[in-house]
């Protein structure tokens, strides 16, 4: 018995990336329609804008790495990169400085909800490789045709919902937000069976090759820790305000992500197995009630993400020390130069997160000042490895070709 328990939970898990991420935004719309009840009753605090970051935050994690906008697909371009990335920012933004963008993520959202959901219900009906093709198929796609109808109808109603809150009664939003988190769960799942069932369905290439899933990954992390680190050179110095437990739950979900699709973690990649899916929930959903409910686990999540954050750091820090020089004899001096470059790259990011993991365990270590400073280095390099790595990808590409 105890076997069967193991093998199951250590097995590969199938997990598209798409079926991952409305996972999460499936989860965060039904933990927050669960909270909604309590907090309208004065039981809980409540952070509207933890809740529209992180909502905005996925939407612009579902362009940057699929191509899927809240009007439809289209090719990962420059352009849905550049727009991505700005939705990022701003969701980054709100989570972390209370009501610095005044009603701009609460107009945003209404766009990506209600327009985007009624746009996506119209091209539907009318495609052709879509309700007609789908209706064709069998039972599955008939799952398939009603979860789709059903989350597109709710956007609408969340979107307008989002531009009236706070005039509608809480109880009436809590119950519509949790059918929606219900709906969203639904679609992944039936998504899930039909990319396994017809693996050809599932967006493999969604556009423009310049950034692969684990370097576009990378790229939000760099953006919020350097957003993050500008932010708290002004918090520190007294002249914004600062929603901490916000930016603790941003950043679990971010580690999330990074466990359900790539099966990355602070302190060392390991196999996507069902048992790292299911870590990754439970640190969606941590993150998920910090961004929401303000303070409720601000001490446990700041020593988990400081412990990671230390351990992660010693243990590249380890590796890169101890381990042999794998660079093959007789590598082209271009080569030599990148891999340099990335040595002193991961070493100096190795050192950061060290003293950021430090600093959150002992908050009184290093001055807010500071810990902004080192925030803000670390989000530089994480983007500057993304640039060696594309130069390192590119090296040897024509080395091969040659």
């Amino acid at each position: 018995m105890r076997e069967r328990i193991r093998d199951f939970f250590l097995s590969q898990a199938q997990l598209p990336l798409e079926t991952a991420i409305l996972l999460i935004a499936g989860l965060m719309a039904t933990l927050t329609g669960i909270f909604l009840f309590p907090v309208g009753t004065g039981a809980l605090p409540y952070y509207e804008n933890g809740l529209y970051g992180l909502f905005l935050f996925i939407f612009a994690l579902q362009m940057l790495t699929l191509g899927k906008t809240p009007f439809g697909d289209v090719s990962r371009s420059i352009p849905v990169i550049v727009i991505g990335i700005g939705i990022a920012i701003t969701g980054i933004v709100t989570c972390f400085i209370p009501d610095l963008l005044s009603h701009i993520p609460r107009l945003l959202l209404f766009i990506c909800f209600a327009p985007g959901g009624a746009l996506l219900l119209l091209q539907m009906i009318f495609s052709k490789d879509k309700l007609r093709n789908w209706l064709r198929l069998g039972s599955l796609f008939r799952h398939l045709i009603f979860s789709c109808a059903a989350v597109y109808l709710l956007s609408i109603l969340i979107g307008w919902l989002v531009l009236m809150s706070p005039k509608i009664d809480v109880a009436i939003t809590a119950l519509f937000v949790l059918t929606f988190g219900i709906a969203i769960l639904y679609l992944a799942v039936v998504l899930r069976k039909v990319y396994l069932t017809y693996p050809e369905a599932e967006t493999k290439d969604p556009g423009t090759g310049i950034l692969s899933t684990d370097k576009m990954l990378l790229l939000v992390i760099g953006l919020f820790m350097v957003v993050l680190g500008a932010l708290l050179i002004p918090v520190s110095l007294g002249q914004l305000p600062f929603a901490g437990s916000a930016q603790l739950g941003l950043l679990m979900v971010i580690f999330s992500i990074q466990m359900l699709a790539l099966g990355s973690t602070p302190i060392g990649a390991f196999p996507r197995s069902r048992a790292m899916i299911l870590v990754g929930f439970v640190f969606a959903g941590l993150g998920i009630i910090s961004a929401v409910i303000p303070g409720i686990l601000v001490g446990p999540l700041t020593l988990l993400i400081g412990l990671l954050n230390l351990f992660g750091g010693a243990i590249s820090l380890g590796k890169m020390v101890f381990s042999k020089n794998q660079t093959p004899a007789g590598s082209p001096q271009t080569v030599l130069s990148v891999l340099r470059r990335l040595f002193i790259t991961q070493l100096a990011l190795a050192l950061l997160s060290i003293m950021f993991g430090t600093s959150m365990l002992i908050p009184s270590l290093l001055p807010g000042l500071l810990v902004g400073v080192i925030l803000f280095a670390n989000g530089c390099l994480l983007l500057y490895l993304i640039y060696i790595l594309i130069s390192l990808d590119k090296v040897i590409k024509q080395l091969s070709q040659a």
